[in-house]
Order: structure tokens, then C-alpha cells, then sequence
């Protein structure tokens, strides 16, 4: 019995893996797209926030067809303290009437429809299979196997990993190995199910429209990381993520860092009378530029969580953009009936130069300021919400009094140059935008 052949099999059908088959089906590339899951979505999570690029280059007017939620028109980054927050906000109707302020979505929903338009396309979607090693001839990756017996071996010219975070083909195939603990982040979330009008009337938001908040700070129990509350049609994404070497050093579950979250008072009057719909744990990338593995080897090109790319909040924006570009190169090789490594290396030179590695090198100390810089995370939050309700105060005493309190809580919490140097630089690494 001979075995099948493609030209590319994609493991994994998540944002990465369906841009990078629809990319290539569209160019007459034979691709398969591999999904453990019985369906796209299934095995998968994210926060809940695409935007119009890049997917309007894989999906032209995406906005109407696609299971979007809600535009977001509202963005909040809520600062928190153990007790109190504080708020900046900056809300945009004209994201109501164009695609460029982002959308939320709800992975059950939008990685089958991306999926199917690789099949539309002409890709080969097969689901409810684990690939659980790869076949190497002569140093290269030829081919991946779902079980036991020749019959459950499938080969193809070249291969893209796009199964998360702790990659099978990249460690099978010896490219990298698992993450370290200080690499990654563990994100937990819930879906709760709240009534439409109940949603826009807590969110002042009008029908189609929505929110999404970040909070920073207090959140992670002081750590890096951060929680975020996603307004879809009927329901709320809400989550936490910390990183995994902070959650071992602090000896706690990460459901009760989730639960702690929700009993926030900057969170829970939002989410009351809600029914929770699903629970979902992930790993996310946080390693930044250096945790980046190659990107072509043996054969294989690595996108998505697979290759370690995610810079809060665009992780999906990322792993599409990296399925696209891979997809590309890997349509130019077919043209060129050269699936060597070197013409492979097409896809690094294409993410070198995007938006996608640009901004990883933009923050290089990306996970350096997380694990080192943990004042974000704690100091500020507390020192913001100390000045804050000292100045809102009204007990008589003279403002410029309560300025100066203000200025010796700074300088005894964090001091000047310390700020000037926070605020000029390393914040940057911190914040979503």
C-alpha cells in the first residue's frame, strides 16, 4: 500500500495552521490540514480579540461573513490595586462603522469557519487526528504519523508546524524542545452567559458593539501578567494569564487566581447573574524575540504559539500573519518545484521584514521587563490607587497638602528616576498598545 503524499501537511487547525493551508489551497498547493480536535476550535483557546489585519488579506470584507461577536469601540486598560482601580478609557463609535478597531470572537465559532475556507479553497481538512511523531529520511522531516502501521503515515514536501505551544513536530523533528517555565504564560478563562441587553447596559453599549478591558496589576497576585473581561453577544470572556514561573513560586491554582479576579470589585458587579459556559486553560508564548525557534528547518516552518510568536494582545493577529507568510513562501516553492530548505527560507526573509518580527525586535525585553520589572505589577497599581484616593478625599485639608503626599508617596514608592526611566521605556513592554 503506498502512503499518501501531499505537497504540505499543516498540523494544527488554529488561526495559524488555516491561514497558512488557505494561503497555499488558494495558490493550487496540495495541502492537508491536520486538527486533533473534532472539530477546529474544539482543543484550542484565546482571549477573544482578531482585528481587520491580517485577516482581510486571507478574507476580503471578513466582517461580513465571518462569526464575529461585537466591534470593539470600547477599550479600557484598568489599572488594580488589591482593592481599588483605576480606569483609562478610550471609546471610538467610528470602529462602529469601520473594521479596524478589532472584533471579538469566540474560538468554537471562528476556527471553523476559517478552516472551511481553506477547504473551499481546495485544502484537505481532516479532523479528529493527533499526529503523534514525524518521519525523517536523510536529516529532513518527511512526513508525519497518527498512530501505529504504515496506514497511518502521511508525507508531504514539506511541513508546518502549527500545533501550539508545546509543538510535537518540533520536538519529534528536534527544533526545539518544550518551553521553560519563565517562557510561558498560563491562561485560564471562562465564558459567562449573560442576556445581550444585560451586557450593553452594564458596558454602556449600543446592539453590535462592545468592550474589551485589560487590567493590569494586582490581578497576578503582584507577578506579570494580567486579566481581561471581552464583551461577546450573549456572553463574557473572562480570564487571567500569569507567568508558569511566578504560578509554581506562588504555590497557587490558577482557578483561584480566576476566582479572585471575578471578586474584584472592578469585575464583579460586571459578570453578576451570570452562568458560566466554559472553563479553558492555555499556554501562551511570553518569551518574546529570544525564545523564537527556527523558523525553517529539516523541512518544516514553524508558525503561530508553535514558533513562540505572541506580544499581548495581538497573539492571534501573529499566528495568522505567520500561517499567511508561510503559506506564501511555501506557494513559491511549489512554483518552483524546490522544497529545500534554502527555498524554504523564504518564509524567515518574509518575516524578517513584516510587522510580525518588527515588533518582536521593537520589544526585545519583552520577557526581561515581565520577570524583572514586577514594580508594574505591583508598586504602580498601589501607588496610582494610594494618590488617587488621597486626592479625591475631600477632609479639609489644602490640595497643594495632599500634592505633596502625592510626591512623597512617588518618591517613596518607586522614586523619580526610577519613573522617568519606567515611563520613558520599559513601560512599553508592559502596555497593549
Amino acid at each position: 500500500m503506498t502512503a499518501e503524499k501531499f505537497d504540505v501537511i499543516v498540523v494544527g487547525a488554529g488561526p495559524a495552521g488555516s491561514a497558512a493551508a488557505l494561503t497555499m489551497a488558494k495558490e493550487g498547493v496540495d495541502v492537508a490540514l491536520i486538527e486533533r480536535g473534532e472539530t477546529p476550535g474544539a482543543k484550542n483557546v484565546f482571549g477573544g480579540v482578531v482585528y481587520q489585519w491580517p485577516l482581510e488579506e486571507l478574507v476580503p470584507n471578513f466582517w461580513e461573513k465571518a462569526p464575529i461577536e461585537r466591534r470593539v469601540v470600547d477599550h479600557r486598560l484598568v489599572i488594580m490595586s488589591k482593592e481599588s482601580s483605576f480606569t483609562i478609557s478610550y471609546r471610538d463609535d467610528y470602529f462602529a462603522q469601520n473594521a479596524c478597531g478589532g472584533f471579538t470572537a469566540l474560538r468554537t465559532k471562528f476556527d471553523p469557519w476559517l478552516a472551511q475556507k481553506a477547504e473551499e479553497a481546495g485544502a484537505l481538512l481532516i479532523t479528529g487526528m493527533a499526529v503523534d511523531d514525524v518521519i525523517i529520511e536523510n536529516g529532513r522531516v518527511v512526513g508525519v504519523t497518527t498512530g501505529k502501521g504504515r496506514e497511518n503515515e502521511l508525507y508531504a514536501s514539506a511541513i508546518v508546524a502549527a500545533d501550539g505551544v508545546l509543538s510535537t513536530v518540533l520536538n519529534k523533528a528536534g527544533i526545539r524542545g518544550p518551553p521553560a517555565p519563565h517562557e510561558v504564560a498560563l491562561g485560564v478563562k471562562e465564558i459567562i452567559e449573560l442576556p445581550s441587553e444585560t451586557i450593553e447596559a452594564r458596558f454602556n453599549l449600543k446592539k453590535g458593539v462592545g468592550a474589551r478591558l485589560d487590567y493590569l496589576g494586582y490581578v497576578t497576585s503582584g507577578r506579570a501578567g494580567g486579566g481581561f473581561v471581552y464583551t461577546n453577544s450573549n456572553s463574557l470572556s473572562v480570564g487571567v494569564a500569569i507567568l508558569l514561573s511566578d504560578l509554581i513560586e506562588l504555590k497557587i491554582k490558577p482557578y483561584e487566581l480566576l476566582d479572585w479576579f471575578k471578586s474584584h470589585p472592578a469585575v464583579s458587579p460586571l459578570i453578576e447573574g451570570g452562568k458560566v459556559k466554559e472553563y479553558q486553560a492555555h499556554l501562551i508564548p511570553e518569551g518574546g524575540i529570544d525564545s523564537i525557534p527556527p523558523l525553517v528547518s529539516k523541512g518544516v516552518l514553524a508558525v503561530g504559539d508553535a514558533a513562540m510568536l505572541c506580544l499581548y494582545p495581538e497573539g492571534t493577529n501573529m499566528a495568522m500573519a505567520s500561517g499567511m507568510l508561510a503559506g506564501r513562501a511555501l506557494a513559491r516553492a511549489k512554483k518552483l518545484n524546490d522544497f529545500s530548505d534554502s527555498s524554504l527560507f523564504e518564509y524567515q526573509r518574509l518575516m524578517e521584514s513584516s510587522y510580525v518580527v518588527r515588533e518582536h525586535k521593537r520589544k526585545k525585553r519583552y520577557n526581561e521587563v515581565l520577570r524583572e520589572s514586577q514594580r508594574f505589577f505591583n508598586e504602580y497599581p498601589e501607588m496610582i490607587t494610594q494618590i488617587m484616593r488621597e486626592l479625591l478625599v475631600v477632609d479639609g485639608l489644602e490640595k497643594s497638602v495632599k500634592h505633596q503626599r502625592a510626591r512623597e508617596t512617588i518618591r517613596d514608592k518607586v522614586g523619580y528616576l526610577r519613573l522617568l526611566k519606567d515611563f520613558y521605556s520599559e513601560v512599553w513592554s508592559v502596555l497593549p498598545w
